[in-house]
């Protein structure tokens, strides 16, 4: 009889967590509620159908295409509702439906789906189909209601309802975005009505603190790399900080943060764990560069926002900054 007791021998980590894609995923999901439950609350009940019908969009898209390939269905591991989610937070409130729609079906064909699925794609699915709908369609993407409307639970936009293929008719715009309006009218938006929320946009963009709230819920679960949003939102603050104090004219690093889609680009979509770099300092430069490039266009660019096109290239050159940024292995020499 032997006097060893069985040994099992393995390759670390040795001590593991108990989660899987499917409860990360969840996790996300429960996240991103309060976003959506805010912007129906601002915008009414057009805003939770845009949200209703990208989600959806996503989510049949994702089915057929593995039920037409033969492959293993996916739409259980929630990564397609984020998705849909996701997308429709960076629309406006009166998008029409059907090109909320073609959004989602694009998110996850392009963005996802051609490249092998979950785990394969180089770039953050919804940003694509945002990407899609801003150049299809640029003026409905531009187009934005008034927040607390007193008819927003009994009435939709008449864009909403929009027909395939035909010009959406605009009944009420609420004049520029913050940003728009710092641009090109040189008008200051409150940082208090930008940090509370209540001001046109997106319908994910307008409560900084809430979105900070949801991420640092991810970020205490330990689902969410507190790094990225850290790195993106310091960046752009010390940069916006430095010009201002060179040329008033320039934003504040407060309104820089608290207007556009940076809070919701900094902490739901740098993040995506597929697109973003995975060693130490890949990270802290990748958020970095997101962070001081999202300054730069919106004061010099042509656009007010550049957040998707931002996150966007740093996706594309996350690959190079995890192989350029390797950590030394440790006892070697670094390279000559």
């Amino acid at each position: 009889m032997s006097n060893f007791l069985p040994t099992t021998l393995a390759t670390s980590p040795h001590v593991k967590r108990k989660v899987d894609v499917r409860m990360i995923m969840r996790h996300v999901v429960y996240a991103l509620l309060p976003l959506v439950a805010y912007a129906t609350y601002l915008f009414g009940l057009c805003a939770f159908a845009v949200i209703l019908v990208t989600t959806m969009g996503a989510f049949l898209t994702e089915y057929v295409y593995n039920r037409i390939t033969k492959r293993d269905q996916t739409i259980g591991d929630f990564s397609a509702l984020i998705t849909g989610i996701l997308l429709g937070l960076t629309l406006p409130p009166s998008f029409p439906l059907w090109m909320a729609f073609m959004g989602g079906l694009i998110s996850i064909i392009l963005g996802k789906m051609i490249f092998g699925g979950l785990g394969y794609n180089p770039f953050n699915p919804a940003l694509v189909g945002r990407a899609f709908l801003q150049t299809a369609f640029p003026a409905s993407i531009t187009t934005w209601t008034a927040t607390l409307h007193p008819d927003r639970f009994h009435a939709f936009p008449h864009s909403t309802w929009t027909l395939p293929f035909m010009a959406p008719m605009v009944d009420g715009m609420a004049g520029a975005t913050p940003l728009s309006a710092f641009k090109f009218e040189k008008t200051v938006t409150s940082v208090q009505d930008l940090f509370l929320g209540g001001v046109s946009g997106s319908l994910g963009e307008t409560s900084t603190v809430l979105i900070l709230l949801c991420g640092l819920y991810l970020a205490m679960r330990k689902f969410l790399d507190w790094r990225i949003p850290v790195g993106v939102l310091a960046s752009a603050a010390i940069l916006a900080a430095v010009l201002h104090g060179i040329n008033p004219i320039y934003p504040t690093a407060l309104f820089t943060l608290c207007s556009g889609g940076l809070m919701l680009g900094a902490v739901f979509m740098a993040t995506d764990m597929v697109s973003s770099p995975v060693t130490p300092l890949a990270v802290w430069v990748y958020s970095a560069f997101i962070g001081g490039l999202v300054v730069v266009i919106r004061i010099w660019g042509g656009l007010p926002e550049g957040v998707m096109y931002v996150i966007l290239l740093a996706n594309a050159i996350t690959p190079l900054l995890n192989r350029w940024m390797r950590p030394r292995v440790y006892g070697t020499g670094r390279k000559p």
